[in-house]
């Protein structure tokens, strides 16, 4: 990317593209004329995006100023996309040194403008009251918009769009519970806005004159509490009207906890985006509009932005979800690839089976598994393994998939994430589930002649100190069951699979 090149268009750097809304910015910034460098730091979760071609993608990470200085050269537009949320006590820490790391390289490099998309904080109410997650939101625009680079911070509220972490809250409240006992704040006054509305300002954004440095509040056209944001919901899917009583005695932490219990949403996502809902939050300027006007129909409405949501859903379109970002303190350390791994006891579970199918065939299983489709063996082992680890804090069983049928790099799976795939070969998962260790379960498809073919899985664990050794000897005795088992009915799965329909 350079001055020199003909393709025209503003030079836009994204942080946070494995993210939920930079996944969907930067085709829209590639739809404008833009041109668009991406920086992350697993490079390789990008890779399978329809839209990665198009785009550079850089290494580096928002708290490494060397990293931020190189991803900055000859950029016009930075969108700051990122936030340290659920990274432990420490997070507004970390997103205070980001940002002035990201404000201060973009000075240096000229940048002309940054482009921020913040949490909209209620009026009147002291900072010091809002909940950790919206002061930092807040703090970090305030730090931006002091960096010497004419910064645009856009403040929302709940975005409505398939796959969004409000959206998917709302969606499983709504459908799981006919009759619910909630917090108080379900008659919090909220303004939703969807997520067509909230990239198209963010990518109009790059084009504000270089004066406005300002926060914009952005919203929708409806003010709505959240009970009738589920009422509502409710009517869009087709349900029956929904019971609902409010109680006082539900405290944040309480009521995260009932959140992660019901919905995919995990309770260390759940309990700020609760803790934002204490307050009442409407936009009180609709000044952005007068920058960046939107065509006949917008913003939409909350009623047509869920069914937009409803059928993205339904016809398996999601092309972000929440779970799309690294889930913070997961492993990401990628597998070794010597076998004789130098960083201490690499313990591995092996088996193998003969499959009475083509090797296609067998892919198509090994591609599919997780989510609704189960995991091909002891599902209340499985099930309980979820529950447990939503016990202490993690992901849990039932992030599900973004797709039914089609996995990418990078794509979270329960409570594992894609971390290789090699169509039609080889699948490399990374467990994100709470573990005194790092974990890995690969499964691969290969020809074996004939029509035939040969599965072969092979899981993983590098234990951390003597807990983590006593955790793989503890359930040592189940991977008979368990992985044996997986092992055997996937090879049946893919047998019964091309009986049913010869090629």
């Amino acid at each position: 990317m350079n001055d020199d090149d003909p393709a025209g268009g503003l030079r836009c750097l994204v942080t946070g593209a494995t993210g939920y809304i930079g996944g969907r910015l930067v085709p829209e910034l590639l739809a404008a004329g833009h041109r668009v460098r991406c920086l992350a730091r697993s490079p390789g979760k990008l890779r399978d995006h329809p839209w990665a071609g198009d785009a550079e993608v850089v290494r580096g990470d928002v708290t490494d100023a060397a990293s931020v200085a190189e991803a900055m050269r000859d950029i016009d537009v930075a969108y700051y996309l990122v936030h340290a949320l659920g990274s432990g006590s420490g997070f507004e820490e970390t997103d205070r040194r980001a940002a002035r790391v990201f404000g201060e390289q973009a000075e240096a490099a000229g940048v002309r403008r940054i482009v921020y998309l913040g949490g909209l904080a209620p009026a009147g109410v002291p900072e010091d009251r809002l909940s950790p997650h919206l002061r930092s939101r807040t703090e970090v625009g305030r730090i931006l918009l002091a960096s010497g680079v004419p910064t645009a911070v856009l403040r929302a509220a709940v975005i409505i769009g398939s796959g969004s972490a409000s959206f998917e809250m709302l969606r499983y409240l709504t459908e799981r519970l006919p009759v619910m006992i909630t917090p108080s704040w379900v008659n919090t006054r909220i303004q939703p806005v969807a997520v067509r509305d909230v990239l198209r300002l963010l990518a109009g954004s790059a084009g504000l004159p270089d004066d406005v440095n300002r926060t914009f509040d952005i919203g929708g056209p409806d003010i709505l509490t959240y009970r009738e944001m589920m009422q509502r919901y409710a009517r869009a899917a087709g349900l029956p009207r929904r019971l609902i009583v409010a109680v006082p005695v539900l405290t944040p932490g309480l009521s995260s906890h009932w959140v992660g219990l019901v919905t995919p949403v995990p309770a260390s996502l759940a309990r700020p985006l609760t803790e934002s809902l204490r307050h009442e939050v409407i936009c009180h300027e609709h000044d952005i509009e007068r920058y960046v006007p939107g065509p006949p129909g917008h913003p939409l409405g909350f009623d047509e932005a869920a069914r937009l949501a409803l059928r993205r859903v339904r016809e398996a379109r999601v092309t972000t979800r929440w779970s799309s970002a690294a889930v913070s303190g997961a492993p990401s350390d990628p597998l070794p690839t010597d076998p004789d791994w130098a960083g201490g006891s690499l313990y591995t579970d092996r088996r193998e089976a003969a499959v009475d199918a083509p090797a296609h065939e067998l892919w198509r299983v090994i591609e599919g598994v997780g989510g609704e489709n189960g995991w091909y063996s002891f599902p209340l082992a499985w099930s309980l393994r979820g529950w447990l680890d939503r016990l202490v804090g993690g992901v849990g069983l039932r992030r599900g998939r973004r797709d039914a049928q089609r996995l990418r790099a990078g794509d979270s799976l329960d409570f594992w994430r894609v971390e290789e795939i090699e169509p039609g070969h080889l699948l490399r998962l990374r467990a994100e589930m709470r573990l005194p260790g790092l974990a890995w379960l690969e499964m691969s498809a290969e020809p074996d002649g004939n029509g035939r073919s040969r599965y072969r899985q092979r899981a993983l664990f590098h234990p951390h100190g003597l807990l983590g050794h006593a955790y793989w000897w503890g359930v040592s005795p189940f991977h008979a069951v368990v992985f044996g088992g997986m092992a055997r009915n996937i090879a049946r799965a893919a047998a019964r699979q091309t009986s049913a329909f010869p090629r």
